[in-house]
């Protein structure tokens, strides 16, 4: 009967409109002013490289050398397009979460197009999935950022994925290095002759985003070094090899790249078990931009991301919380019709891995590339027109919508959050603390 009935719905579902064709790129009528596409046509190219000669986490055994291996990972790479590039694209063979159904996404970026030919190279944008995850998850952010003059790239994280789910404690040591191998990687190529990237992109300059364990590798990757306890976790990583990212340890400072500007985490996983303290917080030393929904029973809210936001004194931060959203709040794109079926391969609803029960998927979705877009926007690229939007009064249910007649001009009791039309900025905070605040 339940097999039934999730037929039911998907047919309904089917006969819809963009939900049924799988669109990443949906922008709702009333979203934030930042949330629009860019000008850029964009493209999309799949890329396999392969890290070598790292600890196969997996293969580890008590007594026994640790084994090696060249870890492979698969990147897709958003750019923008060059001109007469159309605005339709499909994306074929795209596991979803049981990680057995593939299942076809829309969006705007046209396979293999030709790259732009800009007089000066993009910024680079890294994104890092959950656990688990791949690397389609956040590709509503990537193709958005993309059309804005950004190349963004976003990891299969190997042993991470919905069809490797292997030993946590790989994730737990790969998820920075993979960020990391992924940003020299991408330098390597731009400046190869004859490559794509070659003059499109300057790994100089970029961003850095993670969702869960991705955001919990990106808080690595920005300085903030784990607890010697989370290396002795024994769920945790084995053989000691967690150790590579001790606060304050040669390895963990050699991580540390100037390259990467800032970093935006969403729902970042492990301040709630242990992996930092007061002072590797500390170590934070690029602005953040961290993600969460006040309910968040995965990673924390008070005792998690808050936390990370509070405890993070040696940087220029940001807190958005969407209330009374749990772990899937702004991150994951929305939940492909097929999840809406159950599936013998897992013990929940699929469509559960991608939604919130209170707030609507492309909803989260369009305030976190508005407020993506600001960041971004202010830290990586420098475009002081982005401040606006960023500061803001705290809560959104706070603000004042008061314009004069012309529709244009605020009036001086006007509080309301930028770029946010009226009745829309609702359910909302944003915490913003400077450095050493």
């Amino acid at each position: 009967m339940k097999h039934l009935m999730g037929i039911a719905v998907l047919s309904g579902l089917m006969c819809g409109g963009a939900m049924a064709q799988n669109r990443i790129d949906q922008i709702r009528p009333d979203a934030p002013a930042l949330a629009a596409h860019g000008e850029a046509a964009i493209g999309v190219r799949t890329l396999e490289v392969s890290n070598p000669d790292q600890i196969d986490i997996v293969k580890i055994e008590a007594d026994k050398p640790l084994p090696r291996y060249d870890r492979p990972l698969t990147l897709e790479v958003w750019y923008p397009a060059a001109d007469g590039t159309g605005t339709e694209g499909t994306y074929t063979g795209v596991l979803q979460r049981d990680g057995v159904q593939e299942v076809e996404l829309k969006g705007r970026a046209v396979r293999d197009a030709a790259p732009a030919k800009p007089a000066k190279a993009y910024p680079l944008v890294i994104i890092s999935h959950g656990y688990p995850g791949n690397r389609y998850l956040l590709s509503h952010l990537g193709e958005n950022l993309a059309t804005k003059g950004y190349v963004t790239v976003s990891i299969d994280h190997t042993d991470s994925t919905y069809d490797s789910k292997l030993a946590f404690g790989s994730t737990l040591v790969n998820r920075s290095l993979d960020q990391t191998f992924v940003l020299n990687e991408i330098d390597r190529m731009s400046k190869e002759d004859g490559n794509f990237l070659s003059g499109l992109v300057d790994a100089s300059t970029t961003g850095l985003i993670g969702y869960s364990m991705g955001g919990y590798g990106a808080v690595i990757t920005a300085g903030g070094g784990v607890t010697q306890g989370s290396t002795e976790y024994a769920w945790g990583a084995p053989a000691g090899t967690l150790q590579v990212h001790l606060a304050g340890s040669d390895t963990h400072e050699a991580l540390i790249d100037s390259r990467i500007k800032a970093a935006v985490a969403f729902a970042p996983w492990g301040m709630n078990t242990g992996f930092w303290d007061a002072a590797g917080l500390a170590g934070l030393r690029i602005p953040m931009f961290f993600i969460a929904g006040s309910d968040d029973d995965v990673a924390g809210y008070e005792k998690g991301t808050k936390a990370i936001f509070e405890g993070s004194v040696n940087t220029e931060r940001y807190l958005l919380t969407y209330d009374h959203a749990n772990h899937n709040a702004g991150a994951p794109m929305p939940a492909p019709a097929e999840t809406w079926v159950a599936s013998e391969h897992l013990d929940f609803i699929p469509f559960d891995h991608y939604a919130d029960a209170v707030w609507d998927n492309v909803r989260m979705n369009n305030i976190a590339q508005h407020f993506v877009t600001a960041f971004l926007g202010q830290y990586v690229k420098g475009d002081n027109e982005m401040a606006p939007y960023l500061d803001l009064i705290e809560n959104s249910d706070d603000g004042v919508f008061a314009m004069e007649e012309d529709g244009k001009t605020a009036k001086p009791e006007h509080t309301y959050w930028q770029g946010f039309p009226a009745r829309t900025a609702k359910g909302l905070s944003l915490m913003h603390k400077a450095k050493g605040e």
